[in-house]
């Protein structure tokens, strides 16, 4: 088992990451590598459909969002946009992921389906923009699902348990480790791209409106994308993290803790608590209640007119 981030270094350190973690995976769970990567391979795939689907955007079910991705979509293709190809690819393949997600499609939870779009927008966009071999994808997913596991081993990664910091802070330094060695970083590079990401998302609240994860999720989806990218490019460019990853996490899991409730996904604080955030979960829980109360309705009336069909 790799039990730190340093281990990881050192075990790591001339060897290629993906590798080395396909080899503990084997060791730990006595699962060949070739059926791991086999996995990760319709994982990918699984991820390019679910961009695919999203890009044409559709209500969520809370009404609160679906059509991002369809309009950052129209704009990169009418040239109405003015950041680089690989930047809009990424806000728009997490987007497209996320906008899935809040419509209740198939995604693949990276970690978390509330921090799903990241990796995704972030190793698809490069793949596509940098004409990069899909297996080279494949096996920056075992790199990022690696990176992710070992904070694991210290954090519970889940907004309840510590703020976003834990899904989306997680997601973003899993996919710049990915970035980073698909782009053909060390594994020093790729651990550093890891902790610069996670490092500058510390703090981050999770207060979804109305307790679903659409707003703010969706859209931060898309902006975390991007910072995965820039720790990615820092670390590449030989920018080391001056606090190390191990010690980042322990700083994450402390921070987490002393979260108030209301911001570790109860909405019961920071934007889901605004006059606007209140009035929209009013709404839902009326909405919510009507339904039930047609639900209670409908079958009050099959009961009845299953009673008369027996008389």
């Amino acid at each position: 088992m790799i039990e730190s981030f340093q281990h990881l270094e050192e075990l790591a350190r001339d060897r290629d990451l993906a590798d080395v973690f396909l080899e503990m995976d084997e060791q730990e769970h006595a699962v060949p590598a070739d059926m791991i990567v086999e996995a990760l391979r319709k994982r990918r795939a699984v991820m390019r459909d679910c961009v695919e689907r999203g890009k044409n955007g559709g209500e969520s079910m809370g009404k609160l969002v679906g059509h991002e991705a369809r309009l950052l979509n129209e704009a990169f293709r009418s040239g109405r946009t003015f950041l680089d190809p690989l930047t809009v690819k990424a806000e728009l393949y997490a987007l497209s992921v996320m906008g899935e997600n809040a419509r209740m499609g198939v995604i693949v939870a990276a970690p978390t389906a509330g921090a799903g779009g990241i990796v995704p927008g972030m190793l698809l966009a490069l793949e596509e923009e940098r004409n990069i071999d899909p297996e080279r994808t494949v096996r920056a997913l075992v790199v990022a699902g690696g990176i992710g596991s070992i904070i694991a081993l210290s954090a519970n990664i889940s907004g309840a348990a510590g703020g976003c910091q834990n899904e989306v802070g997680v997601a973003s330094s899993m996919g710049a480790a990915g970035v980073a060695y698909m782009m053909g970083g060390t594994t020093h590079q790729s651990i550093h791209a890891a902790a610069i990401a996670l490092k500058n998302t510390l703090g981050l609240v999770c207060d979804p409106v109305g307790g679903l994860v659409e707003v703010p999720c969706v859209k931060r989806n898309a902006l975390f994308a991007v910072h995965g990218l820039t720790a990615a490019q820092l670390a590449l460019a030989g920018v080391d993290s001056v606090i190390p990853m191990d010690e980042i996490v322990e700083a994450m899991v402390r921070i987490g803790r002393s979260l108030p409730r209301g911001l570790r996904e109860t909405a019961e604080g920071g934007l889901a608590t605004t006059e606007t955030g209140t009035a929209i979960a009013l709404r839902l829980k009326e909405e919510a209640n009507r339904r039930r109360a047609e639900r209670a309705a409908e079958r009050e009336r099959a009961a009845q007119e299953r009673k008369t069909g027996t008389t």
